[in-house]
């Protein structure tokens, strides 16, 4: 039985122009409709992928009955309000990073999907990565062993962005950090010891009353793992990285100093003379490109620019490139077919919540000067 195509509308074409091609050529969807606020920009998109039909705000999408599900990469103050209201007008909705800025929003957004009975999915790029992937096989496979410890972290630098970034607290922007090992850990995050540290230009300070660059949080896991994370966002000296680690009892992944670098893989192997210690074999790893269980059509946006039409197996089997590390059009593919399928999406309500949760948990302790906080469930 073939499945029935989705009507899409694509909000916000910033850093969402990054997902308009991917949905005009995935074969799940029917008509594509790009909005943003930037009208010329807005133009551009429509005219490079042939869409005549023009809305004039969010509010005129969500009153079309043609549109079955909204994406919404908007400002993330927007998130909680926008995702309420798309679901609330019976739409299925996916948004960007974090799902919301507080327990609050957290709380309306999950009661306005229950309620609708329509998808919610958090489009968390770092779990649907190359590298990610590759150590959730290594997981999978038992080459890991058992997990003793992760660690994760993200590095970025806001100076002269959009307004509404500045001062930010780092962890309410923790999902790139936490999402990887809250996934891999198996079971829910359910209490966080974090610290800010450094101090930051008052200007920075004023619109969120947060006086931290950097934030730095102790997770617990309902099955007793603890992971660790960093972020920062204002005025340290750091390249961009969205690091992960994953501390195995046969081997550990760890990942990385800068963004583009090789992850390495430290193997334990026990020590044949009965010595001190276990011998360990480090490898810098080339990472494949797990692009296989995509449909053909949108296989080469895993790889960008770097897609060679006269040679597309070699270049995706080569892979490296894309958004997000070859993200995007996973993301993509796993919100449509879950529409597709009537199935819940692989970060719905409950792990998005738990994710975004850890994050302003994490924030609200450093405020408090490291008091341990429960994450509440969702």
């Amino acid at each position: 039985m073939s499945l029935k195509k989705i009507n899409v509308a694509l909000v916000g074409l910033g850093f969402g122009g990054a997902f308009a091609e991917i949905y005009k050529e995935h074969p799940m969807v029917g008509e594509l409709a790009v909005f943003d606020t930037d009208k010329a920009l807005e133009k551009t998109f429509r005219e490079k992928l042939g869409i005549k039909k023009e809305y004039a705000s969010l509010e005129d999408i969500l009153k079309d009955p043609a549109i079955d599900a909204v994406h919404l990469v908007t400002p993330i103050p927007l998130h909680e309000e926008q995702s309420v209201a798309v679901l609330e007008a019976g739409k299925h909705c996916a948004c960007t990073v974090p799902m919301a800025t507080s327990l609050e929003g957290i709380r309306k957004i999950t009661e306005a999907k229950r309620k609708s009975g329509k998808t919610y999915m958090m489009m968390e790029t770092t779990l649907y990565t190359y590298q990610f992937f590759y150590v959730k096989q290594l997981l999978e496979s038992g080459e890991l062993g058992k997990i003793q410890f992760l660690r994760g972290s993200h590095y970025q630098d806001m100076a002269n962005w959009p307004e509404y970034w500045l001062g930010l607290p780092p962890m309410h922007y923790g999902t790139h950090a936490i999402a990887p090992m809250r996934v891999l850990g198996g079971s829910r995050l359910n209490r966080v010891v974090c610290f800010g540290s450094g101090t930051m230009d008052k200007s920075l300070t004023e619109r969120y009353g947060n006086p931290y660059p950097v934030e730095s949080a102790l997770f617990s896991f309902e099955n007793g793992l603890k992971a660790e994370a960093t972020r920062s966002l204002f005025e340290t000296a750091r390249a961009y990285q969205e690091g992960l680690f994953v501390y195995g009892s046969k081997k550990s992944f760890e990942w990385g100093f800068e963004d583009g670098d090789a992850p390495y893989v430290t193997e334990l192997i026990p020590n044949p003379r009965g010595e001190r210690g276990g011998i360990t074999n480090v490898k810098q790893i080339t990472l494949p490109n797990p692009y296989q269980g995509l449909p053909e059509e949108i296989q080469r946006f895993t790889v960008g620019g770097n897609y060679d039409p006269l040679n597309p197996q070699k270049t995706l089997e080569t892979g490296a490139g894309g958004g997000h590390h070859g993200s995007h059009p996973h993301l993509v593919h796993e919100f449509l077919m879950s529409i597709a399928e009537n199935r819940k999406p692989a970060v719905d309500e409950e792990l998005g919540g738990n994710i975004t949760a850890a994050g302003v948990c994490a924030h609200l302790s450093a405020m408090e000067g490291g008091a341990s906080m429960e994450i509440p469930q969702f």
